[in-house]
């Protein structure tokens, strides 16, 4: 036994054990339905498969069109070594999102309904568009990696012509479904605890999924360089820090100041779980990584960096969670706790994250950022050599 934990690794076992009993619960879930594998209810519907699954998804994700405008978009060309890993994490979340989201719906075969019955004044349906077009764009983002595999110079190409379109398309629909992720919670004002509800939710949901998508740039690099034995781009990194701790300042302005204007600062002192909750969410996610990030010492330092990201991503979690579970356990008169049927099933979705991740970077040029070389290239080289052999020859006549 101990030889082969020795040969196949540690966290391989763990894994394997994940899959084994996240596929055993997706039998339970498709075969006996949600009442049997999951602690979901009428007064209770949205539990950890909305709350994690599809609203930490989709804000962790957030890094791939974060990137790709400053880019492409912005042309700081020197973020291009962190763009390819960056894009496959996003796209990788999308796809893991629409699985997750498959596991939730009550009738999954009808996921395709969306593409034929339009329902435009519903938040679901531009929701659904949304990741269905960008998670598309993504594919065609990323789709350079794979064709360089393959030696597919002239697709390669025409993918690059229409890939400043795809990006600023990629940006304008991830505005848009970020944005309206917090959207969903706007029908609840009175069932929703006052510290997480505002008519800005959807603002909050952009700014903090922004935050959170520089978070995972940090951390999917910090993972990436210890697992394929490369190096870190500290400098890279560094900037995107600087980004992320702007945005954390913006979005705790932006909350302070909502709070007033509702007169709500109050609740931040009644002693309440809620309040334990939402404070702990503020520590760990805004207050201290602001603090962390804010010291340049702190940003050109691996660990520091990783400290922040992590410290990031996790406050990220508790805030969708708390606006998708907390914050309506008072209205519900319930306490939520999802069955491990539905906490094993999400915890095999994100290992199959890491394992896809691993396989694509190990397997693919997802690392590398080389440029398509001409095919007339080697024409180019040799017509260069008569031509500077003839000047010489002139020269050389010149001088006779």
């Amino acid at each position: 036994m101990k030889k082969f934990l020795t040969t196949f690794g540690f966290w391989k076992v763990i894994a394997v054990a994940i899959m084994l009993a996240g596929i055993y619960s997706t039998y339970i879930r498709f075969f006996h339905g949600l009442g049997a594998a999951t602690n979901l209810t009428d007064q209770f519907p949205w539990g950890i498969w909305i709350g994690f699954d599809v609203l930490c998804g989709v804000g962790l994700a957030a890094g791939g069109f974060t990137l790709a405008a400053i880019v492409y978009i912005f042309n700081l060309k020197r973020f291009e070594p962190i763009i390819r890993p960056t894009i496959l994490t996003a796209f990788l979340g999308y796809v893991l999102v629409i699985v997750g989201l498959m596991f939730d719906l009550g009738r999954p075969l009808q996921i395709w309904h969306a593409i034929i019955m339009w329902n435009p004044r519903s938040v679901m349906f531009e929701v659904a568009w949304c990741v269905m077009l960008y998670t598309t764009v993504l594919a065609l983002e990323f789709s350079p990696v794979i064709l360089e595999k393959f030696h597919l110079t002239k697709t390669i190409k025409l993918v690059k012509r229409i890939s400043i379109p795809l990006i600023i398309l990629g940006v304008l629909l991830s505005t848009l479904h970020q944005s309206s992720l917090g959207s969903l919670y706007l029908i609840v004002p009175d069932k929703m605890y006052p510290l997480w509800y505002s008519a800005y939710m959807p603002v909050f949901f952009y700014t903090s999924a922004i935050a959170a998508g520089c978070a995972m740039i940090i951390f999917e690099s910090f993972l990436s360089s210890r697992a394929f034995k490369r190096g870190l781009e500290l400098n890279l990194l560094s900037e995107i820090a600087r980004v992320c701790v702007m945005m954390l300042g913006v979005y705790a302005v932006m909350k302070v100041v909502d709070l007033s204007d509702r007169k709500m600062l109050s609740l931040l002192i009644v002693p309440k779980f809620e309040t334990y909750m939402y404070w702990l969410e503020v520590a760990i996610g805004v207050i201290v990584p602001f603090v962390l990030f804010s010291q340049r010492k702190i940003r050109q330092s691996p660990s520091g960096l990783f400290a922040g990201a992590v410290l990031v991503v996790v406050g990220f979690i508790m805030n969708r969670m708390n606006i998708a579970i907390t914050g309506m356990e008072g209205w519900s008169g319930s306490t939520y706790v999802p069955s491990l049927t539905e906490f094993t099933i999400t915890m095999m979705i994100v290992t199959t994250g890491f394992i896809a991740f691993y396989s694509i970077a190990k397997y693919f040029p997802v690392f590398t950022h080389e440029e398509l070389r001409d095919e007339n290239a080697p024409a180019h080289a040799a017509a260069a050599w008569k031509h500077d052999i003839e000047s010489v020859s002139r020269m050389a006549e010149a001088r006779n």
